[in-house]
């Protein structure tokens, strides 16, 4: 497996705009949940509770205060229709597109991962001879 380089090597002043770049990047998407709405709203329009189902574990305040983040971040939009139980809806936006990379390599580096963590456990569960 390689080590983790960056290539070409950074100066001082590159490594510094990376990492302030990556930390944006953190501080927009980072967290638990984020990334999990994203993928839930990827199926198409989806109200509160709809969300809430497909996320599992995820508290309705938690939701909330993550879907308010969202849409000030541009990642999706909320829609209300007025009526008798002012329906509300959410949907990714354009700019959330801008993410598809990212989330692909994360899901297949977590399925690679996840299968690298099973072998290792059963090397260890193997008795050696």
């Amino acid at each position: 497996m390689p080590k983790f380089t960056t290539t070409p090597p950074e100066s001082e002043a590159q490594c510094n705009a990376s990492l302030q770049a990556l930390g944006d990047a953190l501080y927009v998407i980072g967290g638990k949940w984020k990334l999990r709405i994203i993928i839930a709203l990827s199926e198409g329009l989806k109200r509160f509770n709809e969300i809430q189902r497909r996320v599992d574990g995820i508290s309705a305040r938690v939701l909330s205060s993550e879907l308010k983040d969202m849409e000030l971040n541009g990642f999706i939009s909320r829609t209300v229709h007025p009526g008798n139980t002012n329906l509300v809806e959410y949907e990714l936006t354009e700019y959330s597109g801008t993410l598809q990379d990212v989330v692909r390599s994360l899901i297949d580096w977590g399925t690679m991962h996840r299968t690298n963590i099973k072998n290792r456990m059963k090397q260890v569960a193997e008795p050696t001879s």
